[in-house]
């Protein structure tokens, strides 16, 4: 249940990669038109705010329907304002989990993305803080 390693963002930190200003085609293949771009900043890129901004690594597989795998990097933003249906990082009675929040009358629940979890209803008593919302995910695809 639990996400390890969470880091701050340093704000001043640069993370700088070659770009390539074509957009690269998800269909058929197109010859390419553009060229090498200096660099983009990829703070720029994926932080919006970087003193409310953290990484974790996730562990476990409750969200591999919704594309979070062991090992993914999440980019989380404390500032963003949760919503129903956000995918948060939570705390919850000791642990830190990642799931999807659905507010209905009832009551706040934790929905996994994998049929294997439980919907987790949190119940009034527990120690629960919405402790920041995902706003990207880090995937290492090659070996």
């Amino acid at each position: 249940m639990a996400i390890l390693e969470i880091k701050r963002i340093e704000e001043n930190s640069d993370m700088l990669a070659q770009f390539f200003e074509s957009r690269i085609q998800a269909g058929f293949p197109s010859p390419a038109q553009g060229a090498f771009a200096d660099a983009v900043d990829l703070n720029h890129e994926l932080i919006n705010n970087p003193a409310a901004t953290f990484c974790a690594r996730v562990i476990g597989d409750s969200m591999v329907d919704s594309g979070i795998l062991e090992g993914d990097m999440l980019i989380i933003d404390r500032s963003l304002e949760p919503h129903d249906g956000d995918i948060v990082v939570c705390f919850i009675d000791g642990d830190f989990t990642v799931k999807r929040i659905m507010v209905s009358n009832s009551g706040i629940s934790l929905v996994p993305a994998n049929h294997k979890f439980p919907v987790i209803k949190v119940p009034k008593e527990s120690h629960f803080i919405i402790w920041g919302v995902v706003s990207h995910i880090i995937k290492k695809l090659n070996r």
